[in-house]
């Protein structure tokens, strides 16, 4: 613990880079490393789920990280379910002056959403033969909640800068998660959380995975606008601690662990998973892809929030398809592209083959 003057104690935190990943002395090959990941009924080929942001997720995108072993999640309270056709709009604003950006961003996103598109854009997901899942607000949850289950998706994920398992509210009736979990057939993945207390809160709703992380790339602007920030290798540990706390407490009840945020690379996935996630959520690593819908241009929710915008608009280079961006190959060396393949060699390089027992390897703070 640390004084900060003589009425505040603090502890100290590490973010993914103040920590590294520490070679053990065996190694493996990597034909012997297993990334497979069962969360609830669902099998996937890899540990990464695509973040629910309308600059790399459409139904089109949603599908290709299916096909590819992954898990695609589609923002149900973005363009796609407030347009017919928002091609138009993303082609816009992939020309837009950045000075007036956010304004224009405010503008698209006013429109209301149709509960028949979200119907419509996860039947098409479904038809494709991969997983599906959608994404709401904790806020929007009330009033589309039935739409989403109605469709039949194989995850809904309830997605905010920070929730908890009760929202209060003086102008709108609360969210009460456990109740609303409990009552459904779909598995729901729930977060952002910060640490322990909330972690336990939010597995004790019924949720299968829990995320940890604010994540929409609002990291940088959410410390500058409202004073607050996740440091993402405390917050990965502490979380892990109350998955198997939890599993005592529940008998035996496994809850996800998901990263959520502050993921840019692929050697930031491996640490996250050192840390003690079972998956992470990646946002900006897809923004780079020639079939991101921002055509290059990467914003979450927070950047067109209609009276506090605290999330940037951010620009990346178009380095490969969604496929060499996930699976490889890669041609560039600063870890934005062949994210498993990256993930692989960093378990084969300190011996283990799958990504449970990766939880337990010893890491450093710089």
């Amino acid at each position: 613990m640390y004084d900060i003057g003589r009425s505040k104690r603090a502890e100290r935190s590490f973010s993914l880079d103040d920590v590294a990943i520490v070679p053990s002395r065996r190694t493996r090959g990597e034909e012997q490393v297993d990334l497979s990941w069962k969360i609830d009924a669902v099998q996937l080929e890899f540990p990464i789920l695509a973040a629910p942001m309308d600059s790399i997720m459409s139904p089109a995108t949603v599908i290709e990280v299916g096909r590819l072993g992954g898990l695609g999640v589609l923002n149900l309270e973005g363009l796609w379910t407030r347009y017919e056709d928002p091609e138009p709009i993303l082609e816009e604003l992939a020309t837009c002056d950045p000075a007036e950006s956010t304004a224009r961003l405010q503008q698209v996103y006013s429109q209301p959403i149709r509960a028949d598109l979200i119907r419509a854009r996860m039947d098409e997901i479904r038809d494709a033969g991969v997983p599906v899942a959608g994404s709401l607000s904790p806020k929007n949850t009330q009033e589309f909640g039935e739409h989403v289950v109605a469709s039949q998706p194989d995850f809904f994920v309830i997605r905010g800068t920070a929730v908890s398992a009760e929202h209060v509210s003086d102008v709108a009736e609360p969210l009460n998660l456990k109740q609303f979990i409990h009552q459904l057939d779909v598995p729901v993945i729930v977060g952002g959380c910060a640490n322990y207390r909330t972690a336990m809160h939010l597995m004790r709703t019924g949720a299968a995975g829990v995320l940890v992380g604010f994540g929409g790339g609002a990291a940088h602007s959410s410390r500058e606008v409202l004073g607050l920030e996740v440091p993402m290798a405390t917050a990965i540990s502490d979380v892990a601690e109350a998955r198997r706390d939890y599993m005592d407490e529940s008998g035996g009840r496994y809850v996800h662990v998901i990263a959520d945020g502050s993921v840019g690379r692929s050697g930031d996935i491996a640490k996250a998973i050192a840390c003690g996630a079972d998956a992470v959520m990646v946002g900006a690593p897809l923004a780079r892809a020639t079939e991101a819908p921002g055509r290059g241009w990467h914003w979450g929710a927070e950047a067109w929030h209609e009276s506090l915008p605290r999330g940037a608009r951010v620009h990346f280079d178009q380095v490969g398809s969604l496929a060499e961006i996930l699976v490889g190959p890669s041609h560039t060396s600063d870890g934005s592209m062949n994210l498993t393949g990256a993930l692989r060699r960093a378990m084969a390089i300190t011996g283990y083959t799958d990504v449970k027992s990766f939880q337990r390897i010893e890491i450093v703070v710089h």
